[in-house]
């Protein structure tokens, strides 16, 4: 952005690629946010249906439990009014048994890599990109400097690193090959230390719901809008996108799925080949520079993360077990479990 005298990530590729980069850039910073979105709905649905469910007098019939009713409910009270904020800087102010699950080791379960490898770096990507939204919150810091600039992102991200290598740890070496794309879905209804996870999860979910719309709102408003929105459009398209995110996320509730082609499709290129060829670009020096060769090379992957990981994903689909209770959840069904699992590895 320094480089190019921008301050936004499409004038900075208009800048770099004019306005075909504009426009693919636009596409790309719309998409991503936009499925992100449906997954933060499928994800609070996911998890509140069982939060619900520990609560006294809660019984199957009730209305608590469905998770339509739920996503429909957080989006009414919490999401969509949160998201009609037209300042980001605004969200800053709202923002014990185990059922010998250890004993679940699925075949093969510490083989280093499997074919599917590549569409695990794209729900990476999707977990950490944070340049479709970077220059928003830049200038929302009270001092926006590169050096504050460089410590939020630091301390934020490694922050955020040391959590998911957490989960992700305690969640693979207890379940294996079981492990579902959403933890919590591993995890048995009546285990009361997950659904205090679930809570917390989904709180979180419903928190971090409007950043994303106020990406995809200020990617339509530079496209259609010159950049600025008056009062009524401003909520005309709020409610727009919030609804079609909301309403693809009641008829699909596989997580899995969800996060690999957006990560693959929209995360990789937006961390991974737009910024460094815009560097490039803009460097003055050839790509193959000294100066350049990190970035000559993240592209390099990129591309190869993008164009794999799209093809895996489309041929290898992650299977979903949504809104399953696991067989070892059920009593006396933990043994059982083993012995079929033992019994069908001996005949593979």
């Amino acid at each position: 952005g320094n480089l190019s005298g921008t301050n936004t990530y499409q004038a900075l590729v208009n800048k770099a690629y004019g306005f075909a980069g504009y426009l693919i850039l636009s596409t790309l910073q719309f998409l991503y946010p936009f499925v992100a979105m449906i997954s933060y709905n499928i994800i609070a649905g996911d998890t509140l249906t069982k939060v619900f469910q520990r609560i006294l007098g809660v019984g199957p019939d009730n209305l608590l439990i469905d998770r339509h009713v739920i996503i429909v409910c957080v989006t009414v009270i919490f999401t969509l009014p949160l998201s009609l904020y037209r300042d980001i800087s605004k969200l800053g102010k709202v923002n014990h048994y185990r059922h010998e699950i250890l004993d679940l080791i699925t075949e093969n379960a510490w083989v280093f890599a499997r074919s599917n490898a590549v569409q695990a770096i794209g729900v990476m990507s999707f977990a950490f990109i944070c340049h479709h939204n970077s220059f928003l919150i830049y200038v929302s810091l009270e001092e926006p400097t590169l050096s504050n600039w460089t410590r939020i992102t630091h301390a934020s991200v490694l922050f955020a690193v040391f959590i998911s290598v957490v989960f992700a740890a305690c969640g693979y070496v207890t379940f294996t090959g079981d492990t579902e794309g959403d933890i919590f879905e591993n995890y048995c209804r009546d285990d009361d230390l997950a659904t205090f996870g679930r809570f917390c999860y989904g709180i979180t979910v419903i928190l971090t719901f409007p950043i994303e719309c106020f990406v995809t709102r200020e990617v339509i408003a530079n496209v259609f809008f010159g950049g600025n929105l008056t009062t009524i459009p401003h909520a005309a398209v709020t409610v727009i996108v919030v609804a079609v995110a909301t309403s693809i996320s009641l008829v699909h509730d596989c997580l899995g799925i969800v996060l690999e082609l957006n990560g693959v499709f929209s995360a990789t290129p937006l961390v991974f080949i737009i910024p460094t060829a815009c560097y490039l670009k803009l460097s003055g020096e050839r790509w193959t520079h000294p100066d350049n060769l990190i970035s000559t090379s993240i592209l390099a992957v990129g591309v190869l993360v993008m164009t794999a990981g799209f093809v895996m994903s489309i041929l290898y689909p992650q299977e979903c077990s949504h809104g399953k209770e696991m067989l070892y959840c059920f009593p006396g069904n933990t043994s059982l479990y083993n012995s079929t699992f033992i019994n069908t590895s001996i005949l593979d």
